[in-house]
């Protein structure tokens, strides 16, 4: 939850296509079955609170590697990805970040490009 929040906020214009697509994914995917939604607003408030912090970005990745088991690394990087894409541009803050999450969750480049070319797919228009 922590990614996708910080990929939409990460351009200081939190968009209505991104919060939907997070919103999207917490009702359907089978990751979120056991969430509490509750918690998006605390969760956001926090990412909100790290970002203000002059090393608050290394404390979000180091509260997501503690909190995030390895084998769903790759799955946060592309809800991430999935909340870049939803609003069919991508700014450079937000392409910034997710080269960081790439490197901080330590994901192979060659998966990374596949993830990347599949939310590029999912949210094309013509």
């Amino acid at each position: 939850m922590a990614m996708m929040i910080s990929v939409s906020m990460s351009d200081a214009n939190i968009r209505t296509s991104e919060l939907l697509a997070i919103q999207q994914m917490v009702n359907y995917l089978p990751i979120f079955a056991e969430y509490d939604v509750d918690r998006i607003n605390k969760v956001a408030q926090i990412v909100l609170d790290l970002f203000e912090e002059e090393d608050g970005l290394d404390a979000l990745f180091g509260l997501t590697r503690e909190a995030l088991p390895v084998e769903l690394h790759e799955t946060a990087y592309a809800l991430a990805c999935d909340v870049a894409a939803s609003d069919a541009h991508i700014s450079q803050q937000e392409l910034r970040l997710l080269e960081e999450i790439r490197y901080e969750l330590d994901l192979d480049r060659l998966h990374a490009a596949a993830i990347e070319r599949g939310a590029r797919a999912r949210y094309m228009t013509p």
